[in-house]
């Protein structure tokens, strides 16, 4: 039986990668931080099927001693501070975690199991103020926020241990990627949230940011199986996972209000306090290699992501669909 850690268990990306790995017979150790309230709600469903370790990317001591109880074939480093608009509030916090967090992980991987696969979260908001359309792995970061810069060195690092310790680390450069488990200040959830909340008749408006800005949109539990894919091959390699295609926020909108039977331009406002002090406008992503190396595709598209998203936010405030 192979043994995966995953951090960042508790999150989006953690808990369907959890779902996978258990799917595929691994024995899954899960690292969570020591809180006061902890959330698990995203990973109740599988909870005692986990092994759960509590450990910090802030303790190099705690990663280590968690290594050593997992003994992992397999480390996915989904952990991180990782809401863009937060990064500019809290830089330095984001730095340690999304940048700094890396290299300690990298490090007490490198003492205690070098022999394991690692996987490291890398980010399509590294390009930023893109050089080209669409962007590839060859293309040069230009990050547009304290996030995007420190998940550029988490990205950068992970290159270096690969090149300078032999380690099997890879990073794998996801556009954005949703679903009904996505955190509620997350864009496309803070929409599908909305409006199964305005279809209930609890709110009326919705304030928006920059609605032209354009992403590449694709579904969670597709893309964790790129990770896994990563980790399957013969020689570490980066890669881009994307859909190839851009919507912009506008589109989204549009989409998830007339599933509910509503027109988006009755209830969106425009709140300037929402819009970011570096805008990214145009993240559209290139992943000829994965699909011709790893032999991935999406198999989410855009209209059914939106789908997903509100059908699940309407059932939970007990309303239906148009």
């Amino acid at each position: 039986m192979k043994k995966a850690l995953i951090t960042g268990v508790t999150g989006q990306d953690g808990s369907y990668l959890a779902e996978w790995l258990l799917g595929k017979g691994y024995a899954v150790h899960g690292m969570v931080r020591r809180s006061s309230t902890e959330t698990f709600e995203r990973i109740g469903h599988i909870k005692d099927r986990l092994n759960l370790v509590q450990a910090d990317l802030l303790d190099e001591l705690s990663l280590i001693k968690a290594l050593e109880e997992a003994r992992p074939d397999e480390i996915y480093n989904l952990a991180a501070m990782s809401f863009v608009p937060t990064s500019w509030s809290q830089p330095v916090l984001t730095g340690e975690f999304t940048g700094i967090g890396v290299t300690r992980l990298l490090e007490a991987v490198r003492l205690v199991c070098p022999k394991a696969r690692v996987y490291q979260a890398s980010s399509s908001e590294m390009f930023g103020k893109v050089r080209e359309v669409p962007q590839t792995e060859l293309t040069p970061f230009h990050p547009r926020s304290p996030y995007g810069v420190a998940k550029a060195y988490g990205h950068f690092i992970t290159v270096n241990y690969r090149e300078s310790y032999g380690l099997f680390a890879v990073s794998g450069i996801l556009f954005n990627h949703e679903s009904p488990r996505r955190g509620k200040e997350f864009v496309t959830r803070k929409i599908t949230d909305g409006v199964a909340r305005i279809r209930a008749g609890l709110q009326d408006k919705l304030p928006m940011g920059n609605i032209e800005a354009k992403r590449d949109w694709g579904f969670a539990g597709d893309y964790v199986r790129a990770m896994w894919l990563m980790l399957q091959q013969p020689e570490p390699d980066d890669f881009v996972i994307a859909t190839g295609e851009n919507h912009s926020v506008r589109e989204f909108l549009e989409l998830a209000f007339a599933r509910a039977g509503l027109h988006w331009e009755d209830h969106v406002v425009i709140d300037s306090a929402l819009l970011r002090p570096a805008e990214v406008e145009h993240l559209l992503g290139d992943c000829a290699k994965a699909r011709a190396k790893l032999g991935w595709k999406p198999e989410v598209d855009f209209p059914g992501l939106v789908r997903m998203m509100v059908d699940a936010d309407l059932e939970r405030y007990g309303v239906r669909s148009k």
